[in-house]
Order: structure tokens, then sequence, then C-alpha cells
């Protein structure tokens, strides 16, 4: 996404406000990174203090990050829920935390707004020298990718015979739901036409990010086509399809380690390199489900339960 980037960008207003509404309470503020709450032992790598972003999939990839670790004997804490990447950033900075599950392409958005890079090689290619200026470094990435994806049933996608974004100008005129910034995002309306020459669109705008709001229109057919991101598990249990993108209109949001030069290690890169080979985008919706659904699972059980059905533990 080169481009406005979310992860979740009504999520990260959200969570800056109530950043700043908590510090302004004084001292227990836990998502806090000044440099009383660094610890000399993480700071100095001695101690692995896993991090994450304060919404469901972070944290379950945090769980899995610190279990895994923990099972090869690393002194291992957790530090979950900080906020957006003003927030992670600098506690990655200052010692606060020294490891963090990350998206490559909204994390070199952060450092380059207006980046181009698309496929997970190239993205990465960018991304490692990128973080380097703030003592960072990215390991290998995962297949798995949370990102914004052109989604319609699979009743559409069947009668229509549609498999790739570019299909869509089978559809004619057509309603597409999604957030409202979707309107002018180089990967929505304007990369829709420019990119696929799909010019049928009529957007309608919806508030909640892929959320309920808009798997429920998209469902009852009110619109056709919904920006839904690749790991909501409403993919399985509405039997939505996830159209493919050949021409990389969205870029990639990989699944990445971010790690502080100072907590790495050949061994620590060897525990998450293996997480990233065996993690895919199928395994975040079933995880997120068992969180999110019905069962609502804890995010440590979901992710031991993932650890030991791969080997990892």
């Amino acid at each position: 996404m080169t481009h406005l980037l979310r992860r979740r960008f009504g999520m990260t207003v959200v969570a800056l406000g109530l950043a700043t509404a908590m510090a302004a309470c004084g001292s227990d503020d836990p998502t806090s990174t000044s440099d009383k709450d660094a610890d000399p032992q993480v700071a100095s790598g001695e101690k692995i203090v896993v991090g994450s972003f304060a919404f469901p999939e972070s944290e379950i990839l945090g769980e899995i990050y610190a279990q895994a670790l923990e099972a090869k004997d690393f002194d291992v804490d957790t530090k979950f829920n900080i906020g957006p990447r003003q927030q992670t950033i600098p506690a990655l900075q200052d010692g606060s935390i020294n490891l963090i599950p990350e998206y490559n392409g909204n994390l070199l958005a952060y450092y380059n707004p207006d980046y181009t890079e698309r496929t997970t090689e190239e993205v990465d290619g960018a991304l490692g020298d990128a973080v380097k200026k703030d003592k960072l470094r990215v390991l290998d990435s995962a297949e798995a990718e949370d990102k914004d994806a052109y989604v319609v049933t699979k009743k559409t996608a069947d009668a229509e015979g549609l498999t790739a974004i570019g299909d869509l100008s089978k559809l004619g005129d057509f309603k597409l739901g999604a957030n409202p910034q979707f309107g002018e995002l180089g990967y929505g309306i304007p990369g829709l036409k420019s990119v696929y020459k799909v010019d049928g669109a009529e957007f309608v705008p919806i508030e909640d990010f892929g959320g309920p709001d808009t798997v429920k229109a998209l469902v009852d057919d009110s619109v056709q086509v919904a920006d839904i991101y690749t790991t909501s598990p409403a993919i399985k249990t509405d039997d939505l399809v996830v159209l493919e993108d050949p021409e990389n209109l969205i870029s990639s949001q990989n699944v990445v380690p971010l790690v502080s030069d100072a907590a790495y290690s050949d061994e620590l890169a060897e525990v998450l390199n293996g997480i990233s080979a065996a993690l895919t985008t199928d395994d975040l919706i079933a995880l997120r489900d068992r969180v999110e659904g019905d069962e609502k699972a804890s995010a440590a059980d979901a992710a031991t339960d993932w650890l030991k059905e791969k080997g990892l533990i």
C-alpha cells in the first residue's frame, strides 16, 4: 500500500487517542515507552520482550513468538497491546521491547510513505535498509499476509466467472463497499480504473474497515464487491472469495519479525524464521476465528495449539 496505509486506519486513530488520554492520567500508562521503563537486560538483548499492536491478530502472533522462544530456553517477557507504530518503534529504540510481529508493507510505509515497491521481495529488499537507521532488522517474511483485498461472494464468483480483480469488468455496473478513504487511495477506486481498466464501480462508503457491516453488505448483495482484509474469519465462515491481484495493485503485507540489533542472535533468528516458514494466511484466519469467533479462545491457547500442530514446540 503506497499510499495512506492502514493497519486498521480507524483503530490507529482510536489507539492514538487512548494513548494520549492515558498519558495525561499520570505514570501508570502501560503503553509508555519512556526511558524509565527500559530494562537494561532488554536493551542489551539478555531478555527478549515481545510487543504487539493493539488488535487481536498481533497479540496472537506475539504469543507465537514468545512461546516458541521460551521453548528454546530464551528469557522471554511480553508487553502486548502497545498501540500504533508511533509507539512501537520508539519502544524498540529505547529498549522497552526488542521484538514485535510486523507487516512488511505498512512498516515500509512508516519509513517511506511514498514507496513504490509491491511484491514481497521488493518490499523486503527496501525494508531491510529502511530500518537500519533505527538499529533494527527484519527477519524472514511469512507467506501469511493481512492486507486489503477485493472480495466477492462465492455465488457471485461462480456465476460470473470471477477469479481476479480484472474480471470485475464482467459485472458491468456494480457497487463496491469499502472504508471512506478507499475512493481516493491508489489501490482503491483510482487503481481499479488505471491498473485493471474496471470503471463500473459505484463506491459505497462503509465505516467499519472490512468489519461485520462490510461483510453483511456483501452477503446481502447490497454491494457486490467489498474491501475485506485477507485474514478476516469471514473469508471462511461466509464462503467469500478473495480475487487474485496479478498486477500487484495492492502491495505485500507479509508478517515479518522486527527485532532490535541488540537482541539479535543467530539462534533467535532460527526460531523466528522457522515460524515464518510455517505461517500461512489460512493459519491466521483460523487463529483469528478461534480468538474472535464463538470459541473466544485466549491468544495464548491459540498460539500454543498452532505451535504444537506445526511441530515448533
